[in-house]
């Protein structure tokens, strides 16, 4: 009998489907030769980080002062947080201190900080559907209680929906926007009524409803779209975000987290986040992308790639006869599956096209297709395509 937690084999089940299909992924390559297979399941941005990233890490590299490895304070580096400050700032329309700032190992290490931070035992997080498959854990890990409210057919917010499912025992809201794996990009105005509902139930319940916004994807917009500041939104706002996207430096686990200045209890909460980012095991984000992530505040990874891949995934499925909500943001195509969605992601495999069921996402009848591979991939895969939806349609 294996000595692993009854909860941990679970989860692994429920988490399986984007594993399975990089599993799958890794052998058919193997099999059929990587140029042969069109994988579009894992979300691992594939454009280079801007060239003034080599330039500042060969800086940083080359420094050997004394200590400059060592700890600092959990919250992270003052002129770090400052310099994050000071842009998130002009973006969010809200003038942000270091001290509303704090250094975190990844947008996902943020949340957990979050969580840690806010959550008792029994606590509800209201996170809406389709969603990120890890935030369930995330929220599971501190005791929380995840409870899933459906967006409308283009998958905007349903405010109905959320409002009808506040209680006094709801702790936090938490949206993504543009969204993995839909891209959609919640507008300001459904945003705003959000804010201003979860302030009015909060009066109500004689509790906080903290909205918490996941925000990795929010510099990959297609269309002249553009991600609404939340902060206006509600005092009772904490944006999680990273550089994995923005930077294209996923593997370097550096992010942050940005408390509204204006929170009531906003010393209290910045010193539960930060003692959180220690006792977690995180202790601080990394000292030395810390300080590279500093000297990058102005410039991005060339979203416009994604743009240009875009264009070619719709044409591709078009002709395949698929039916999708063309996203704003992220990287991401989320079509409707013409049968079930495990079933249709079979019929893609005898294609050698991967693609994640939407149910891993929380919503069936749906499948994800990540375009973090190269044009010429995409529109290898179309006959592909169109041989699926006929297989389908019989």
């Amino acid at each position: 009998m294996s000595g692993v937690a009854k909860k941990m084999q679970a989860f692994a089940e429920q988490s399986s489907w984007i594993r399975k299909m990089f599993e799958e992924g890794a052998r058919m390559k193997a099999e059929f030769g990587a140029g042969n297979v069109f994988d579009f399941s894992i979300g691992n941005p594939d454009v280079p980080p801007p060239a003034k990233f080599y330039a500042v890490l060969r800086e940083l590299a080359a420094n050997e002062q004394p200590g400059i490895h060592g700890y600092m304070a959990n919250a992270g580096y003052p002129f770090v947080r400052e310099a994050l400050a000071k842009r998130l700032g002009a973006e969010q329309g809200v003038k942000l201190s270091a001290d509303d700032i704090l250094m975190t190992c990844g947008a996902a290490g943020g949340l957990n900080v979050v969580f840690k931070a806010l959550l008792d035992p029994g606590d509800e997080v209201l996170i809406v559907s389709p969603f990120f498959v890890e935030y369930r854990f995330y929220i599971d890990n501190h005791g929380g209680v995840a409870k899933t409210v459906p967006t409308d057919k283009e998958f905007n917010l349903d405010l109905a929906a959320i409002e009808a499912a506040l209680t006094g025992k709801t702790k936090v809201v938490l949206v993504n926007s543009p969204n993995n794996p839909t891209g959609q990009i919640y507008s300001a105005a459904s945003l705003s009524q959000l804010g201003q509902m979860l302030d009015a139930a909060g009066k109500r319940f004689g509790t906080t409803i903290y909205l918490v916004s996941d925000e990795p994807y929010r510099n990959i917009v297609f269309d002249g779209h553009q991600v609404p500041a939340l902060m206006p939104a509600t005092t009772n706002a904490i944006i999680a975000s990273s550089y994995s996207k923005e930077l294209a430096l996923p593997g370097e686990r550096i992010g942050y987290l940005a408390v509204h200045p204006g929170m009531a209890d906003k010393a209290m909460v910045v010193g539960a986040l930060t003692l959180a980012n220690r006792i977690l095991g995180f202790v601080n984000a990394p000292a030395l992308m810390q300080r590279a992530v500093a000297q990058l505040q102005d410039v991005s990874a060339d979203s416009s790639v994604y743009a240009r891949r875009l264009e070619v995934f719709c044409k591709v499925l078009d002709e395949a006869g698929m039916t999708y909500v063309r996203p704003k943001g992220a990287f991401y195509l989320f079509p409707q599956s013409p049968i079930d969605d495990v079933e249709f992601c079979r019929l893609l495999a005898e294609q050698k096209i991967l693609a994640v069921p939407g149910r891993g996402f929380g919503l069936s009848g749906y499948i994800r297709l990540s375009f973090c591979v190269s044009e010429k991939v995409i529109a290898g895969s179309a006959e592909g395509f169109k041989k699926a939806m006929e297989l389908a349609r019989k």
